[in-house]
């Protein structure tokens, strides 16, 4: 589970890469900037430093979006954050114009082990505080349910590729179901659609989506899921 350790700032970067950016699209110097409260030439230095890194495609005058390393360790980080501000809010009754930035502070030193603590005291929480969707934790199980059989931590092990929930989805988007997030009662629920891991997904058109539903095909079968399933089924794209 020992990895290299990455500076505060590189995460930082990548986090705000990932928020505006997650599923491929091209981030702006200037959105950056702004969101970082950081010059528009420093935040071009570090850029071309994660380009370099190999966390980023940087593209002079029109932005970056994450590579596959980076976005893992933007999904980690972005998971890290949502699940303390959740924790800070619900659990220890910080207020509610507070968490963002305490969460901030914990999300670089908090381990992954307590990570998984908080994640099955919280009961696998889907969205923050702000109603953004938690990331898939990076552990090697295709469910919650697997996740908490495994007593030792030091036993799991880390997946090797990156997932997007079905409402993180992009239109005309092919993959493969390979995580599902959930209590015993709403594992049950996906199961009983037929969904598992290792369905073929296939999601085409984003003004399908209405009414928090997502018209998505799943092995040949035309399904509607509702958005407390699809911010909940992980699919590798």
């Amino acid at each position: 589970m020992a990895e290299s350790k990455i500076s505060e700032n590189i995460e930082e970067y990548l986090e705000v890469l990932y928020r505006n950016g997650s599923n491929g699209e091209q981030v702006s110097t200037t959105q950056l900037s702004k969101d970082l409260n950081i010059a528009p030439g420093s935040v071009t230095q570090m850029l071309k430093k994660l380009e370099d890194l190999g966390y980023i495609s940087y593209t002079p005058y029109k932005g970056a979006t994450l590579t596959d390393e980076g976005m893992k360790i933007a999904q980690k980080i972005t998971r890290k954050h949502r699940i303390l501000e959740k924790f800070l809010l619900d659990i220890l009754k910080v207020k509610e114009e507070n968490i963002h930035d305490q969460a901030c502070e914990m999300e670089h030193t908090l381990s992954d082990e307590a990570e998984r603590a908080l994640c099955t005291m919280l009961q696998h929480p889907d969205l923050c505080p702000d109603e953004n969707i938690i990331p898939a934790c990076n552990f090697d199980f295709g469910s919650c349910q697997e996740c908490f059989s495994q007593k030792d931590f030091d036993q799991v092990i880390n997946r090797k590729f990156n997932l997007l929930s079905i409402s993180e989805l992009n239109a005309d988007t092919e993959g493969v179901i390979s995580f599902i997030r959930g209590n015993d009662e709403l594992l049950d629920d996906i199961t009983s659609e037929g969904i598992k891991v290792g369905s073929n997904l296939k999601y085409e058109f984003s003004d399908t989506r209405a009414d928090n539903h997502y018209l998505v095909t799943i092995d040949d079968r035309e399904l509607n899921i509702p958005s407390e399933m699809a911010n909940n089924i992980f699919v590798r794209v």
